[in-house]
């Protein structure tokens, strides 16, 4: 069974077949799949799609692309989401994105310290989104030494990824690690522990070869487990119970 820790369901490219997508995922080997927000519009779906299916959980935050919406009355609605719902097991997606730099760095920072003390304030792991801000995205998790969680669609050196794995973070690795040019992600999956390890579909984002650039899904996280398997030499069932039983320590889910 797999635990696909990182589907954007909520998507609107999921709004033709996500009843058929969704429930045919048991089948698919999908025992359990979390689905993190990226702004408060989507935290609030990712909860509801998360009360009507036993095997989905759900996170609240805001990603970077949305972090000028974070302010008392969202942080508050955050609150009491975490409040109403039981399967909400995370802040996130939450983190610093500078390849774009749509949204000031400044306004990023503002908004990832915000809801890194939001985690701390309710005793949840978070899921940091971090691109090419390697450097702010470590200063800033060591200012909430009590907060951990996961760096998803892991894109950091491998020596980055042991000081986050020696502070108590878990790794989050995607499609990516099927691609023929990963080699920094390749190298961090075969370098740090295997029980820090959790696998992703970043869905509808970074579907795995031989499906790179179409549209992802989490009946393709089979790809990601086959991957890590051949890297650290156990087979893919192996490598899907280990990933599973991370994923569920990370949420802390039963």
């Amino acid at each position: 069974m797999l635990f696909d820790t990182h589907a954007h369901m909520d998507d609107v490219r999921f709004d033709s077949d996500r009843e058929a997508l969704l429930s045919a995922l048991p089948e698919q080997g999908i025992g359990l799949l979390m689905n993190p927000g990226c702004s408060f519009l989507s935290s609030q779906a990712a909860s509801r799609l998360s009360l009507r299916y036993d095997y989905i959980y759900a996170a609240v935050g805001s990603h970077p692309d949305a972090a000028d919406e974070v302010n008392e009355t969202v942080l508050e609605g955050y609150r009491a989401l975490c409040k109403q719902n039981p399967k909400i097991k995370a802040i996130g997606e939450i983190g610093l994105d500078y390849h774009y730099e749509d949204i000031p760095r400044q306004v990023q920072l503002r908004a990832f310290r915000a809801q890194m003390a939001l985690a701390r304030e309710l005793d949840l792991p978070v899921i940091v989104h971090e691109r090419e801000a390697h450097g702010d995205g470590l200063a800033i998790t060591a200012e909430f030494p009590d907060v951990t969680g996961v760096f998803h669609c892991y894109s950091g050196s491998p020596e980055m990824a042991e000081i986050l794995v020696s502070r108590g973070w878990y790794i989050g690795f995607t499609g990516v690690l099927t691609f023929k040019n990963a080699r920094k992600a390749v190298e961090t999956a075969a370098a740090i522990p295997l029980d820090r390890i959790v696998l992703e579909t970043d869905c509808p984002y970074m579907a795995p070869e031989p499906f790179r650039g179409r549209r992802n899904d989490p009946g393709k996280l089979f790809r990601m487990a086959q991957a890590l398997g051949q890297i650290r030499g156990i087979s893919p069932e192996e490598a899907a119970r280990i990933t599973l039983e991370n994923g569920k320590r990370l949420y802390r889910i039963p």
